[in-house]
């Protein structure tokens, strides 16, 4: 899917275009009504690749079959945030989870042990299950700000993940942008971030970067078509205008001298 612009100007940079595997941007919708949701559509339909209903939210939205189905008929996949996920999971009910995905008809999972204990292992086991009928996206990282995981396991986490049937990795930073790969002041973690880069494909990882300092941050040192998720609804746009140099804090970064 191309996007056309209102009128020219020469030297934007080239966005990769839908269905894409990079330059993505994963939006989090946290209740959205079915009126808000027609709106946000109608204006950003193209800027966006993912849908992600955040935490729990879908077990208590009103009218969440034909959200879903608004969605779909955008062309954007919708997924269940990962908490939701560790909710069933916490609860022996996997199968359950599976069972209720189909029903909506969603195409999408994600995988997360953000909140619960979750052994490598069985986590990679839960990926590998899911990854038979469901497009697994595999969340690496603790909602906890205190807990500091070291660069070596989230690259073997990242790695394991994959190999088990994760079509991406989500690097986690809460809908804050205050753990994870970021400080608890929402500063990059920029070490762990470069030492991830040295094993892990740019391409299989989506930054949550909920923060204007934060995307502005990954568009400045790995291009316009890094992938960011966690945005606001009301955030696409200007996202948009951040990848194309169309905003100040990005405006000489991709003009070509």
């Amino acid at each position: 899917m191309k996007r056309t612009y209102n009128y020219q100007l020469p030297n934007l940079p080239e966005r990769t275009v839908k269905p894409r595997e990079s330059g993505m941007t994963m939006v989090m919708d946290k209740g959205l009504s079915l009126r808000e949701v027609e709106d946000f559509l109608s204006n950003t339909s193209v800027y966006v690749d993912l849908i992600k209903l955040g935490f729990g939210t879908s077990i208590i939205t009103p009218n969440l079959q034909e959200k879903i189905n608004l969605y779909r008929e955008a062309g954007i996949p919708v997924y269940l945030g990962g908490t939701l996920f560790e909710a069933f999971v916490v609860r022996g009910l996997l199968d359950d989870y599976m069972k209720m995905l189909d029903k909506f008809g969603i195409t999408h999972a994600e995988v997360s042990d953000g909140s619960i204990e979750i052994p490598e292992e069985t986590k990679c086991e839960y990926i590998n299950k899911l990854s038979k009928n469901f497009t697994v996206l595999s969340e690496v990282g603790s909602k906890d700000a205190d807990k500091i995981i070291p660069p070596y396991k989230w690259i073997a986490m990242m790695k394991a993940e994959l190999d088990a049937g994760a079509w991406k990795v989500i690097a986690e930073a809460r809908e804050s942008g205050t753990v994870g790969i970021f400080r608890k002041s929402g500063e990059v973690r920029s070490g762990l971030v470069e030492e991830i880069l040295t094993q892990i494909p740019q391409e299989k990882i989506i930054w949550e970067a909920p923060q204007k300092v934060q995307q502005v941050w990954f568009i400045e040192l790995y291009g316009h078509n890094v992938s960011l998720g966690n945005i606001a609804p009301n955030e696409v746009i200007p996202l948009e205008t951040l990848r194309l140099g169309l905003r100040g804090d990005t405006f000489n970064f991709f003009l070509k001298k």
